[in-house]
């Protein structure tokens, strides 16, 4: 078996990516480290200003970044998305799914409407990405990876109000490992990261109480009650994924990676 030499483990040159939810916080952070390390990198999200301001500011960095325009959720769209990724680039070699939404509400007050948009973006949008995008790959005869954004509420509830959340992310994990043994035999690997507490706009604005509130990309994050001390930023987030999409996880499939900074530990 060929040993890969440490210059080429992280190289993704000539690979595409595709990252949804891919303009803010930590898809941003995840697209941000698979165009440095070479990947043509296919942002997508329902805002395509957004989308347009991370593409833009990628290439200014000489990285190589495209946008689409896509609601994961909406079928139509996910084969779109995929024509594009063939149209752009020739194909898809690995595939982020990130596009994700967490709007606290408490069991008492939480309606089906938002139970159902919750589970639309953060389980059937990973459904209809990982099924188009694995068609894919299959045809280009390469293999590939696929990387789920779960969330240590996969794991354990971090606090009340996100019982739709929770029931997402769980169901992600189970869909992770199920694919993961469906697709092996295509030398497709399907791997997960489950984030802990990090600063993303998202965060910012629950943290301002609703107002809106500009961070940096990658922010001085605040101090936390977990065992490392601090938040997690979306590089912590970016670095764990370049690692499942690059040779470093070469026998690595159906895995799930915690970043959390010590906080399932408490």
């Amino acid at each position: 078996m060929e040993i890969i030499s440490k210059d080429k483990l992280l190289n993704l040159s000539g690979k595409t990516a595709i990252v949804t939810g891919g303009s803010l916080g930590i898809g941003y952070g995840i697209s941000y480290r698979l165009a440095e390390a070479g990947a043509n990198v296919i942002i997508t999200s329902r805002n395509i200003e957004e989308v347009n301001k991370a593409v833009e500011e990628l290439k200014q960095k000489g990285l190589k970044a495209a946008g689409v325009k896509t609601d994961v959720s909406q079928e139509e769209e996910v084969k779109n998305l995929v024509t594009e990724a063939i149209k752009l680039f020739g194909g898809v070699d690995i595939l982020v799914n990130n596009a994700g939404m967490y709007p606290m509400v408490p069991l008492a007050q939480l309606t089906s409407e938002v139970f159902d948009r919750v589970i639309a973006t953060n389980l059937r949008g990973v459904f209809l990405t990982t099924k188009y995008v694995s068609e894919q790959m299959i045809k280009q005869g390469k293999g590939g990876k696929i990387i789920n954004i779960t969330s240590i509420d996969a794991i354990h509830p971090s606090m009340i109000g996100l019982s739709h959340y929770d029931a997402s992310k769980h169901g992600v994990w189970g869909f992770t490992k199920n694919v993961a043994l469906e697709l092996a035999k295509n030398n497709i690997w399907v791997n997960a990261v489950a984030p802990g507490g990090v600063m993303t706009p998202g965060v910012a604005v629950g943290q301002s109480q609703g107002k809106p509130i500009e961070i940096a990309r990658n922010p001085e994050p605040p101090k936390m009650e977990v065992a490392m001390g601090r938040m997690g930023v979306p590089d912590d987030i970016g670095k764990a994924v370049l690692f499942l999409a690059s040779e470093m996880s070469s026998y690595m499939t159906g895995s799930q990676i915690v970043v959390d900074g010590g906080y399932l530990l408490k």
